[in-house]
Parts: C-alpha cells; structure tokens; sequence
C-alpha cells in the first residue's frame, strides 16, 4: 500500500525588513497629508521626499535579501498610492490650488480637480505599472514615475514657503504643474529608470567623489536644488521623445530620397 502524498504547507508570514521599509513610507506620506492640514507645507513636502527614499530602499533590500514576495508588490504599490499619489495632491491644494477660490466659484472648482487629475493619474500608472512588470525596458520607465511627479509637486510646495511666497500668488502655475504631472504620468513618454545603476559591484573612484559632489550641491539650497533637478528630470522625457521623433522622421526621408535615387 502507498503511503498518502503529504501535504505541503505554506510558510505563513511576511518578511519584516522591506515591508518595514514599506511601512515607514507609509507613515510618511500619510504625516504629509497631516501636516499639509496642520498648515505645515514644508514639513509635509519634506515628508514626501523621506518616503521617495524609504521607497527606493524597500525594493532593494527585498532583492539583495532575496526576500520579495507578491505581498510586498501589492503592499508597496498600495503605499506608493499614498505617499505619491493622495498626499501630493492634497499638499498642493491646501498649499495652493485651494485659493483659486479667490477667483470665483468656476476656479475653486478647477483648482481641486486639477488635485484630482493627479491623484487619478498616479492611481492609473501604478495599476499600469503591476500589470506591466516583466514586459517592459528595464533601463525605462513607460510615463513619468509617480515618486518623481510627487518631488515635483511637493517641490513646489516647499520652494515657496522656504522663500516666503505664498500657495495663493503661484495658484496658477501649480494648477498647471499639477496636471501636467498627472497627465505625463499616464502618458507613453519614456523616462529613464536608473535601474542599471549597481550598488553592489564596485565602481571606479570618481563614482564616489561624485555621489559627494552631489550631496555638496543638495545641502547649499535643499528646497530649490531638488525641484530643479526633478523639474529637469519631468522635462527631459517630452524632449527626448520630441528629439527621437524628429530623429526618426529624418531617417525615413533619407530613406525615401535613397531608394528614389536608386
């Protein structure tokens, strides 16, 4: 007689240390919306900005521990909602978007739909992002990452109380910064990941002189540097798409005078 197949359990549990990771972004982004409420903008913009790191931390750890589970993906994606989707949005429209209402009732409208431009768009890239894991470039991201729409956004936010500019005098151009991030984040314009870069391979010594440089440049002005570079960062993507258009439409008419010239 055959012994019965025994069955095999599944190991229940989740691995602490990147859902710890995910947690801590969590609570950051949620102290953001808190903050913003509060009336405090730059600590809440400067919570958005400690969970973009927290952020890039989770997936690495999960990788270099081999500890990546299909909870952690839901885990992180729901948490990405909230730290870059949700608490951006209502960051800015405390900060700004909500005194379009100076400006008539049509305004007040715009100003928390262009908040809810944002949220939507960041809720359709992440879902978009999960059901396109393993399909895509890895060297690009397919429509601008939600974190570096939120360090826009919140950018913003934080260049201004930093100088003294209220929300209300730059209501205008952040309704527009708004949505425009909203809509390139569900657009097919490709943005570089920087996912090739290594932390675990050596690399030559200049790297590390640079990584240096780099944290030189962000501590003289943090608020106006980072918006820079992610405000850099947001326009790069439209004009290499354009540069690549351009590119192709001339390759093809060089193409088109060859073969009539043959």
């Amino acid at each position: 007689m055959e012994p019965e197949p025994t069955e095999v359990k599944r190991r229940r549990g989740i691995y602490l240390l990147p859902n710890l990771l995910t947690t801590a972004g969590l609570f950051a982004g949620f102290y953001a919306i808190v903050a913003s409420m509060g009336g405090r903008y730059g600590t809440a913009a400067l919570a958005v900005y400690v969970a973009m790191i927290l952020d890039g931390l989770d997936g690495r750890v999960a990788r270099l521990t081999n500890t990546q589970t299909a909870f952690g993906v839901e885990y992180d994606s729901l948490s990405d909602m909230v730290s870059f989707g949700l608490a951006p949005a209502l960051v800015i429209y405390e900060w700004s978007l909500s005194g379009l209402a100076h400006y008539g009732w049509l305004w007040a409208k715009f100003g928390w739909l262009g908040a809810f431009v944002y949220a939507a768009g960041a809720a359709l890239r992440l879902a978009r992002f999960n059901t396109q894991v393993g399909t895509l470039d890895k060297r690009y991201f397919q429509g601008l990452p939600s974190p570096a729409a939120a360090a826009v956004v919140v950018g913003l936010v934080w260049v201004g109380n930093e100088t003294g500019v209220g929300g209300t005098e730059l209501a205008f151009p952040a309704l527009i910064l708004t949505i425009f991030a909203g809509m390139l984040m569900v657009s097919n314009i490709r943005y570089y990941s920087f996912k090739e870069v290594d932390f675990v391979r050596r690399v030559p010594f200049v790297a590390i002189l640079l990584v240096v440089m780099a944290f030189v440049l962000i501590s003289i002005d943090p608020p106006k540097v980072l918006f820079g570079v992610t405000l850099a960062y947001l326009i790069a993507g439209p004009l290499h798409t354009l540069y690549r258009l351009r590119r192709h439409r001339a390759e093809r008419r060089a193409a088109g005078r060859g073969g009539r010239g043959g």
